[in-house]
């Protein structure tokens, strides 16, 4: 029969408390044969001890052997409970430092991004400054053009439409390019 652990350790504590504090007498009957008990009543008669005391002494020490027992199963449980805690800690740590080089990496690629939309914004305002520039020398240049030849503008080129391509080659509608100038 199977007694639950927990109930034993409930009784090995109790008998352990009141192991060494007073004795007392209880009466037990012990189903032994005939021959085992005349033994046993040699045996501590030639000790020297009642035998009501010899039986006494035998549950003690055997109750010592659990108990002691009982404490080493529990000393390895909770050494095997204290490795598996420190190697749990240690993965915990080396998930920590992982998340922090991941966090580092994730800062300096957003820097990066912004630095790089930044960057890129200041390259086109200056791509933009740059084709405001070139339209005002062109149109200065047409004007320059214009005001060397010697009949008016009218009478050697065609007459164009608004949404015709610029006479300049420019690649412009009329109307956006020298339209303005040549009104």
């Amino acid at each position: 029969m199977m007694v639950d652990r927990r109930i034993l350790a409930k009784v090995d504590r109790r008998l352990l408390s009141e192991m060494n504090h007073e004795a007392g007498t209880q009466l037990v009957k012990v189903p032994v044969s005939d021959a085992v008990w005349s033994t046993w009543r040699r045996y501590c008669e030639a000790v020297g001890v009642p035998m009501g005391r010899g039986l006494a002494v035998l549950l003690h020490q055997e109750l010592a052997l659990v108990v002691d027992e009982d404490l080493e199963g529990l000393a390895s449980t909770l050494a095997d409970r204290e490795a598996s805690i420190a190697l749990r800690e240690a993965e915990l740590s080396e998930r920590d430092a992982e998340l922090s080089r991941r966090e580092t990496d994730v800062a300096v690629r957003e820097s990066s991004v912004t630095q790089s939309g930044e960057r890129l914004a200041r390259r086109s305002e200056e791509l933009d400054e740059r084709e405001a520039n070139v339209a005002t020398a062109e149109r200065r240049i047409a004007e320059q053009l214009v005001g060397l030849s010697p009949t008016p503008a009218s009478k050697t080129r065609p007459k164009r439409g608004r949404n015709d391509p610029c006479w300049c080659g420019s690649g412009k509608k009329y109307k956006v390019c020298h339209l303005p100038l040549d009104g």
